[in-house]
């Protein structure tokens, strides 16, 4: 039974051996509560066309499991809901003991800013509406 929400092993980091090439040969950028590391898929290596998460989210973001946990879920659906358009390739998320507590919101709108600085996500235009159709505010114009 396939479920529609699953998180495929095709859209994960699985082996050692990549989170070490990762490291290694990535580009990082950092926020205040994730370090990120992305590492383009070269040929030769990847057996994927689409981006891939991997995450490293240890004690030291909390002691507790059930907060570290809370936190991968929310990494997760960060990922299936933000990388359709992202060049293939390994992203690795490390976190931070800021992480812990903090509203999904907050995570979200961290791994967003860290996205933009790799590169991996357009900025989000202001409007969506052209220029033309914007009306002006009552008591502006003529």
């Amino acid at each position: 039974m396939t479920h529609a929400h699953r998180f495929p092993r095709s859209a994960r980091v699985l082996t050692a051996a990549e989170f070490t090439r990762a490291f290694a040969a990535g580009r990082k950028a950092n926020g205040r509560l994730f370090r990120c590391i992305f590492l383009a898929q070269q040929e030769e290596h990847g057996d994927s066309s689409s981006a891939r998460l991997g995450m490293a989210i240890s004690r030291k973001v909390d002691k507790r499991a059930v907060e570290r946990n809370r936190i991968r879920r929310l990494i997760r659906e960060w990922f299936r809901h933000r990388n359709a358009h992202w060049p293939a390739g390994s992203l690795i998320v490390t976190g931070r003991p800021e992480a812990s507590g903090v509203s999904a919101d907050q995570l979200h709108a961290d791994l967003d800013a860290i996205a933009r600085k790799l590169g991996l996500k357009a900025a989000t235009p202001a409007t969506t509406m052209p220029d033309s159709a914007r009306t002006p505010p009552l008591g502006e114009g003529s």
